[in-house]
């Protein structure tokens, strides 16, 4: 039998409710927050990522499935998604209408990277940028949007982990600062690590290996060299977030793994996971568009890993939703498939959720099945009820039941207000 890939997985019910009611609250919170959905390619030109992403990362030095096409032309699963709505902004001429704009994206990314708990090589990813403000207010909205979401999902424990990174000018200084420092111990860096002190110090910050996290524990921070426009920046920030009742705390080693960043930013940890695994991140990255060639037009964001963030959804989220909040219909011979098949759509156009039972079960054998599936009420019709205009609503909680009109039954669900 064929399986699937390794790095990749099946979402299958009931899991896959988990998904669509965290997507949902997605649009609808991003959404009222003014935010407008946007959707590019799986796959993209290899040379945005290496020129938004940055040569030296891992992501870029290891982890992109990259592939040539027909024509010899190299393109890449996308990794990750802010370079590809930074590129759609640019093509799709976005910049020509009234700024900030606010996109959100929800899809696949790709990484061929250590398999670990809530990380596959195909993963998926809820992610908000507000492309066209340079304010420390933007970097503030960012998170409280991101707060909110996780509050719909009945978070309350989580914590913002915030860090400055500087202006790209500082970014020299910093390099040297930190080869200063760990030249002493070079010796003792992990192989990545002694590549990356002389191509992109920054990145040594980011390495996973013990040993090399224990060594980097007393580097000085970007504030020792930042610039004080980006202090002033964060400090706002995070002034912003403390007024607003955020829970932060300043983390001087957070650097994220993307070079396009700038001054703010920050991981969002779940204790469920532990402070190594982050089920949210983002930042500014106010020079992003016009290395992409175009003008320069600031932009903050995040994303959020919704592979970890379903593992460690609260439980009463997951129990809401995972409660059958379906009326199953449970016609039983005769005339009455065909009514139950058009009362079926009057109910959905009525917004009520059904399911008929379409594989002629005797009413023993569907009353069983709607015990195993958690149906709360099902509804009952021989051509006896039809004859007589009614149906056998029954509540298998409570083990009631009672005759109804079906017309009723819209009415009866909506006002008892489901699961």
């Amino acid at each position: 039998m064929i399986q699937k890939p390794r790095g990749t997985r099946d979402i299958v019910p009931p899991e896959s409710k988990l998904w669509v009611a965290v997507e949902a609250t997605a649009h609808r919170v991003f959404q009222a927050f003014g935010a407008e959905e946007i959707r590019t390619p799986v796959f993209e030109h290899t040379e945005l990522f290496v020129r938004s992403v940055g040569e030296t990362t891992d992501i870029v030095h290891k982890e992109m499935y990259t592939f040539a096409d027909r024509k010899g032309r190299s393109l890449t699963l996308r990794p990750e998604g802010t370079a590809g709505v930074a590129r759609a902004f640019l093509e799709n001429s976005l910049d020509q209408r009234p700024l900030p704009q606010r996109l959100y994206y929800i899809g696949p990314m790709f990484r061929y990277e250590r398999m670990q708990r809530g990380r596959y090589r195909e993963f998926r990813q809820i992610g908000l940028e507000i492309i066209g403000a340079a304010s420390p207010l933007a970097d503030a909205e960012c998170i409280v949007v991101l707060f909110e979401f996780f509050t719909a999902l009945g978070f309350d424990n989580l914590t913002v982990h915030v860090n400055n990174l500087g202006d790209p000018e500082d970014r020299p200084r910093y390099g040297e600062l930190l080869r200063s420092h760990l030249q002493g111990v070079r010796d003792q860096l992990c192989a990545d690590c002694q590549r990356r002190l002389e191509e992109n110090p920054l990145r040594v910050l980011d390495c996973k290996v013990p040993t090399c996290k224990a060594i980097t524990a007393t580097t000085p921070g970007m504030e020792a060299v930042a610039s004080p426009a980006s202090r002033a920046h964060v400090e706002e920030v995070t002034s912003l977030l403390t007024s607003l009742g955020i829970p932060w705390q300043h983390n001087p080693r957070l650097v994220r793994g993307l070079d396009y960043y700038v001054r703010t930013v920050f991981e969002v940890v779940s204790p469920e996971l532990g402070e190594s695994t982050v089920i949210c991140g983002g930042g500014r990255y106010d020079r992003l568009l016009a290395d992409l060639g175009g003008p320069e037009i600031p932009g903050v964001g995040f994303a959020i890993g919704e592979d970890r963030l379903v593992e460690v959804l609260p439980p009463a989220f997951a129990a809401k939703v995972t409660a059958e909040g379906r009326l199953y219909l449970i016609p039983l011979g005769g005339e009455t498939a065909f009514f139950g098949l058009q009362l079926a759509r009057d109910l959905v156009r009525q917004g009520v959720p059904v399911e008929l039972e379409v594989s002629g079960r005797s009413l023993k054998a569907a009353l069983k099945r709607a015990d195993k599936l958690g149906f709360a009420r099902v509804a009952i019709f021989g051509e006896d009820e039809l004859a007589r205009g009614v149906v056998l609503l029954k509540d298998l909680r409570a083990g009631s039941q009672t005759e109804v009109s079906p017309v009723q039954l819209a009415e009866i669900w909506n006002a008892e207000a489901q699961p």
